[in-house]
Parts: structure tokens; C-alpha cells; sequence
């Protein structure tokens, strides 16, 4: 694992300014045609096609995908829940914990009194607590502060 990371780190050290500026046009439409992307940039579409083909195969870019929205897909109940552990939990355990709830759509441990915070979107009110229900009966959480997303203000997302 230390290797791979190394590896990544490299990788990251040797990308341009170019290579930047095509991984930001793919975030914001993963289908963008390499003329498209070639025009922005100041490229080639076979010299982005290239460069895309190498970031692939040197694993910064990671995978193509859709985003669909999640009001519109029926997850319009979102809640942020910082959990707390009794003891000293490995980052492992809660990955695995938390895995198991589909309704967990991003996570991570974080400094402070929490251990780890963790953003959920259900269909509604009982679906997501139904989730925390989940999340709350394994053996290492002591307990959970949730809350629930009025109002979405702003997300980009960078993944």
C-alpha cells in the first residue's frame, strides 16, 4: 500500500498544467469530446486522447461515470450524522460498518470529539432512520448526532 501511494504521489508530482486543466473539464462533463477538450486546453484531440490514456493507466483518473440527481432519483432526505465510538475504533471497522449501509454516500473520521462524520440520503424521514438504526446497533458506535439538510446551498463535487 505505502508503495502504491509513493507511486501516486509521483504521478501526481509529474502532471501539468495541462494534464490539470483536462481532468477539470472531465469533472464537469465526462463526456466531452477530446476536439472539445483539445480546443479549452490548447491541444490536440489525439495528444488529449493521450494524456487521458495515461492518467488511466497511471490510476489518477479512476473511472468515467454519470452523476444523476438525487431528488430526482427519490433521495431527497440528506442528513449529515457524526458518530461517536465507544473505545478506540480502527478507520477499518468503520469502514466496514458503514459499508453495509447503502444509504451512507460518503464518510470519513474526522478530529474533534467525533470519530467519524458521515453524509446519508434516503427516500424519506423513516428510510433514513431506519439507516441511523443500522448504523447505531453496532457493537463499537455509542451513539449518533444528526443533522438533517434543509436546504442545499452549494456542492461541488470534486471526486
Amino acid at each position: 500500500m505505502a508503495a502504491f501511494r509513493a507511486m501516486i504521489a509521483l504521478t501526481l508530482s509529474l502532471m501539468d498544467n495541462l494534464d490539470r486543466g483536462i481532468i477539470d473539464l472531465l469533472r464537469q462533463n465526462s463526456r466531452a469530446g477530446y476536439g472539445d477538450i483539445g480546443t479549452v486546453v490548447g491541444l490536440s484531440a489525439s495528444a488529449v486522447k493521450r494524456r487521458v490514456d495515461r492518467l488511466v493507466a497511471d490510476g489518477v483518473i479512476q473511472s468515467f461515470t454519470i452523476q444523476v440527481d438525487p431528488t430526482v432519483d427519490g433521495m431527497q432526505t440528506e442528513a449529515y450524522v457524526e458518530l461517536f465510538c465507544r473505545g478506540t475504533v480502527s478507520p477499518n471497522e468503520l469502514l466496514r460498518i458503514l459499508s453495509g449501509v447503502p444509504e451512507v454516500v460518503d464518510a470519513g473520521t474526522v478530529t474533534g470529539s467525533a470519530d467519524a462524520i458521515v453524509h446519508m440520503r434516503a427516500r424519506n424521514i423513516p428510510a433514513l432512520e431506519d439507516a441511523l438504526e443500522k448504523v447505531r446497533i453496532a457493537p463499537n458506535v455509542d451513539h449518533t448526532r444528526s443533522a438533517i439538510v434543509l436546504t442545499r446551498l452549494i456542492h461541488r463535487h470534486i471526486d
